[in-house]
């Protein structure tokens, strides 16, 4: 199973609609929306994780090339594994100075937290800038140098001492250990932290046993020698460079049902008037085809993967339901 997808200044009317916060846009005839104020560039993840980087890096890229007449600011609100970020932006409707950074909380944290009353299609779509990827991680101060190693270990340990560090209950990497105990008979215990790279400095700090951290999370570690990547959940061929090398849990002979993505998207407010959400779609745009970023998808193990407009939205609807499937055979929800 292949599961899709671990941010001139021109009259703004302040106009209010009750509750909501919704805000009006007045554009001077023939000119292109632009921001009046800074942008904030919401993160639904804590920092130090894919998406911080991601964001963070993005936000660079922008400000360098001056893409944007105001900057871009990242802001985190990780809290309730993203649900903060998601009502933070149905909250702000309307509001054409509020973008996203999604992960693949989008879809589980609204599936998990129905009470929430998120509507993920109700969102402006921006862009899809990727599809990021996920190994599996152990230090390497374990010795272990292979999948059958690290199952052999796991269940010599049972599942009280093999601890598997993540981002929280029914985050993706949750999602991709119940994978990973599902396909190999194995028990852990799964270790939360505030983000992905306290994850894995956890991992070469002895402090947990593995992890399926992204790429860019674990890069820094690999290249030092402090961490062995054992496999990716990726099929073969879609990784370039030093990450080809990883083998793929099919090359290994273990199948071709170890496929996960997560997917790193912008979204904005429902409600976001259109002239706005062109100026994001274009600005993005152009961060997707600038040097940095194809470097940055090549460097940090990402997969290509433009996506804008009503295309953006069904893809998300679409994978809503794939991550209810996933979630229901866990357990996690009914």
């Amino acid at each position: 199973m292949r599961i899709l997808g671990r941010t001139t200044g021109l009259a703004l009317g302040a106009g209010l609609v009750a509750g909501l916060g919704t805000v009006s846009v007045a554009t001077d005839a023939g000119a292109a929306w632009e921001p009046r104020k800074s942008v904030e560039f919401v993160i639904m993840a804590g920092q130090g994780g894919g998406a911080d980087r991601l964001a963070r890096f993005i936000q660079g890229i922008i400000q360098k090339n001056k893409l944007s007449s105001k900057p871009f600011v990242p802001v985190n609100k990780g809290g309730g594994s993203g649900a903060e970020a998601l009502r933070y932006l149905k909250d702000s409707a309307g509001n054409p100075h509020i973008i996203l950074a999604t992960l693949n909380s989008l879809y589980t944290t609204p599936l998990r937290n129905p009470g929430l009353g998120i509507d993920i299609s109700k969102f402006t779509p921006i862009a899809r800038l990727a599809e990021d990827t996920f190994q599996l991680w152990v230090s390497a101060d374990s010795g272990i140098k292979t999948v059958e190693d690290y199952v052999a270990a796991v269940k010599k340990a049972g599942p009280t001492h093999w601890k598997m560090g993540g981002t929280g209950k029914g985050q993706e990497d949750s999602l991709v250990t119940a994978m990973l105990e599902k396909k190999f008979g194995v028990k852990m215990t799964y270790v939360p932290f505030k983000g992905g790279g306290a994850v894995a400095k956890q991992l070469v700090g002895g402090h947990i046993n593995s992890t399926v951290n992204n790429p860019s999370e674990q890069a820094g570690f690999w290249d030092a020698g402090k961490s062995v990547a054992l496999a990716s959940f990726t099929p073969k061929g879609k990784l370039k460079g030093k990450w080809g090398n990883i083998p793929t849990f099919e090359e290994l002979g273990k199948g071709n049902d170890m496929v996960y993505y997560m997917q790193r998207s912008v979204i904005a407010p429902p409600g976001m008037p259109k002239e706005a959400q062109d100026f994001y779609v274009s600005v993005f745009e152009k961060v997707y085809k600038s040097k940095e970023w194809q470097g940055y998808l090549n460097s940090k193990g990402l997969v290509p993967g433009w996506l804008t407009g009503k295309e953006l939205t069904d893809y998300f609807v679409a994978e809503l339901e794939v991550h209810r499937d996933l979630l229901k055979a866990l357990g996690e929800i009914k």
